[in-house]
């Protein structure tokens, strides 16, 4: 006797996606693993370069980046949900956030720019420096820039027809992934690194302010497609769902409400990064006042290369303090 599953099957579809075959369906994505090759290889030449030179690089920074970052690129474009995206709405919207949302996270958390210029030779760190404060790359990282950009990249997938010509065209599929994590990776990196690569105004609780801005707008696509009347990429979908699946307006709430949730559970962890970085920052400005009200050298690694320290740039009854006694001595 002929399953349901083996009718499926010879009728073209997927078998019903139950949790184990979500776990265990996986396909191979070559651009996505050539993609995670080349940021993985770098990134580890990075690592043993900095520490072949003396110095030290966390293992919970190598651990973010490679597991969260890039194990969410994997996730997004090779597990079940890459698997079934082309049945179900839901899945190629979580596999969206994912690679939106998750994976800029991890990969800043392992803060790449300054592993680059940490590595790098003095001419290459000087370079990437330049880079990073030239004209483009500040215009398209301003925070305000760069979140309208995360949420104009989502509501252009979702609300045009490029997602419904990309499940079609495999390229373009391709390109998608790739422009949703750069538009991510825009926004997160210049805010969690830490290298200048911001305004000096962005300081730790305007970043702070900034994530919790960002949070919401995150949020706004999600729910924007959860309460949508309008089927995204229906035709598709609606020629594609398999006798299993749930009905279509319900996949896509579902895959709203997952995008929804998942914007909201990425903010907390962005934000105890930036509080993280804050507490951090605040301890070694404390130590450099003391010593330097005390008339000590400053402690080596508290400013170096083309980055001026804290107290010559931010405006404050504290900087100003340092900058007096600076004068004085």
């Amino acid at each position: 006797m002929v399953s349901d599953a083996m009718r499926e099957l010879s009728a073209g579809y997927l078998p019903e996606l139950t949790p184990g075959r979500l776990l265990e369906s996986w396909q191979p994505d070559v651009p996505a693993v050539l993609l995670v090759g080349v940021l993985g290889g770098l990134y580890g030449w990075g690592v043993v370069r900095v520490r072949r030179h003396g110095g030290s690089w966390s293992l919970p920074r190598l651990l973010a980046f490679v597991v969260l970052g890039l194990g969410a690129i994997v996730v997004s474009t090779m597990s079940g949900l890459a698997v079934y995206d082309h049945e179900l709405f839901w899945p190629a919207a979580v596999q969206n956030a994912g690679l939106d949302l998750l994976a800029p996270l991890g990969l800043a958390l392992g803060d790449p720019l300054r592993l680059a210029v940490e590595a790098l030779p003095e001419g290459g760190a000087g370079r990437v420096r330049r880079v990073l404060t030239g004209r483009l790359v500040r215009a398209l990282t301003f925070p305000l820039v760069s979140t309208v950009l995360v949420l104009t990249t989502e509501l252009t997938v979702y609300f045009t027809p490029y997602f419904a010509t990309a499940l079609r065209v495999g390229w373009l599929h391709e390109l998608m992934y790739l422009q949703l994590l750069a538009a991510g990776c825009l926004f997160v990196l210049p805010v969690l690194t830490r290298e200048q690569a911001l305004p000096a105004w962005c300081t730790h609780p305007v970043r702070a302010a900034l994530v919790f801005l960002d949070g919401v707008v995150d949020a706004l696509p999600g729910l924007v497609v959860m309460t949508h009347g309008t089927l995204i990429a229906g035709a598709w979908y609606l020629h594609h769902a398999p006798p299993w699946s749930p009905d279509v307006h319900h996949d896509q709430q579902i895959g709203g409400g997952a995008m929804l949730g998942i914007a909201e559970l990425v903010t907390v962890p962005f934000l105890l990064a930036i509080l993280a970085q804050w507490v951090r920052a605040e301890r070694v400005r404390t130590v450099v006042l003391d010593r330097r009200l005390a008339g000590e050298p400053p402690v080596p690694g508290t400013s170096s290369g083309l980055v001026r320290p804290w107290w010559e740039t931010e405006e404050s009854e504290v900087a100003a303090r340092v900058r007096r006694q600076g004068r004085a001595d």
